[in-house]
């Protein structure tokens, strides 16, 4: 059954990257929206993310190209080291080859750097409206319009109601019902120094990581190389989730004693840490409910171990505003398509995120030496091959 046009706007729970990026691709293309954001202030918690090439694509895609290009640092390479050995065991190059092959960079930003420059563009237009505390709870609908219902007890009425409100998503239990997302029982702490303190041997112009067993760290540049961005994961089988927890030192310490001292190194740097246990979903292909669809991670959460969380939000974003456009009669049409284009390339990254902690970040014993042959034989060229199909499109293909 088709579902016709609305008069009302689209209402968007949640205003992270996802959310914000999806009310500007829809006022991109003339439709108004109200993003309903729970916190009291619009902004994101969070240090480094990275972009890959299909992020960008979707930067311009949604308008703010230059933007985001002016506050990114461009790495050089993604390397990979040995957290045993100190040594390099393989590294991407993602200079001019890599830039010509993606018609666009691979580069770090901060994810508050980020949210601000889709913040800033929606504060800028008179088709988005922005509400803080104003957490939706649920929702009801019928054949002309949805309602979602706040904490505060108030309602709020539109044509569609986009559910990007996050790995916890209020929506998501009413639209699929799954429960609590999956503990993976990895547990990561991030730190960010300032650059002076990073040991001047290791300030590469790279996203590093030192895979090791059951443990992994990640450092890279940030803002304008003022400071570097720490992450460090121990698979310590953590059981329940946390987010954003403060960390004494000496426990972020535990779960690196077996690595090498070089790598130790880099953690004695950390400071203010705060943890969080990561968790995810098993990929599910019911994202919509008559007038209301899921996106970002409220659709598909993930491991971090792709990089690609935040880009597939802004993919989705992309993808959404592109049907409904491309459907304006049609609303049930134009949900279905995103639905169809974005379901199984989002399950390809949340699987094969879960699939790199595995053989990638975590191995050990022989698991880690045949992680290390078989990406030592691998070219640059290679890489490129591999992750084509994941960097070549801004989410209305692929």
């Amino acid at each position: 059954m088709s579902i016709q046009a609305s008069p009302h706007p689209v209402l968007i729970a949640g205003g992270g990257i996802g959310g914000l990026a999806t009310a500007l691709g829809l006022a991109r293309k003339g439709i108004r929206s109200i993003v309903l954001e729970k916190a009291a202030a619009l902004g994101e918690i969070g240090a480094g993310i990275q972009l890959g090439p299909n992020a960008f694509h979707a930067f311009d895609y949604l308008g703010v190209g230059e933007a985001a290009r002016g506050m990114a640092v461009y790495v050089d390479q993604l390397r990979l080291m040995d957290a045993l050995t100190a040594e390099e065991i393989t590294h991407i190059d993602l200079r001019d080859a890599f830039r010509s092959r993606f018609r666009n960079p691979y580069a770090v930003v901060h994810r508050g750097d980020l949210h601000g420059v889709f913040l800033r563009e929606c504060q800028a237009h008179d088709l988005i409206e922005l509400r803080v505390r104003s957490e939706v709870t649920g929702y009801n609908q019928d054949g002309s319009s949805v309602t979602a219902r706040l904490t505060s007890g108030g309602t709020v009425t539109g044509s569609l109601l986009v559910g990007a409100d996050g790995l916890w998503s209020n929506i998501r239990k009413q639209v699929v019902g799954d429960g609590r997302p999956r503990v993976s029982g990895h547990t990561t702490y991030r730190s960010v120094i300032p650059t002076q303190d990073m040991p001047e041997d290791l300030r590469w112009n790279a996203a590093t990581l030192w895979a090791g067993p059951k443990c992994h760290i990640v450092h890279y540049p940030l803002s304008g190389w003022k400071v570097f961005n720490l992450v460090v994961t121990f698979h310590n089988d953590a059981p329940e989730p946390v987010a954003g927890q403060p960390a004494p030192h000496s426990e972020v310490m535990k779960g690196f004693h077996h690595v090498h001292e070089r790598a130790q190194n880099i953690i004695r740097h950390g400071k203010d840490w705060k943890l969080w246990v990561l968790c995810d979903r098993d990929p599910v292909e019911t994202w919509i409910d008559g007038r209301v669809a899921l996106l970002g991670d409220a659709a598909h959460p993930m491991m971090q171990y792709f990089a690609q969380g935040a880009c597939m939000a802004m993919e989705d974003a992309v993808c959404l505003s592109h049907m409904l456009e491309q459907h304006p009669d049609d609303q049930a049409a134009a949900l279905e398509a995103y639905r169809k284009q974005r379901v199984v390339r989002t399950a390809r990254v949340q699987l094969q995120s879960r699939a790199i902690g595995e053989h990638i970040y975590h191995p050990a014993g022989a698991h880690a030496a045949v992680r290390n042959e078989i990406m030592r034989a691998k070219t640059s060229e290679d890489f490129y091959d591999h992750l084509a199909w994941l960097y070549g499109g801004t989410g209305l293909a692929g």
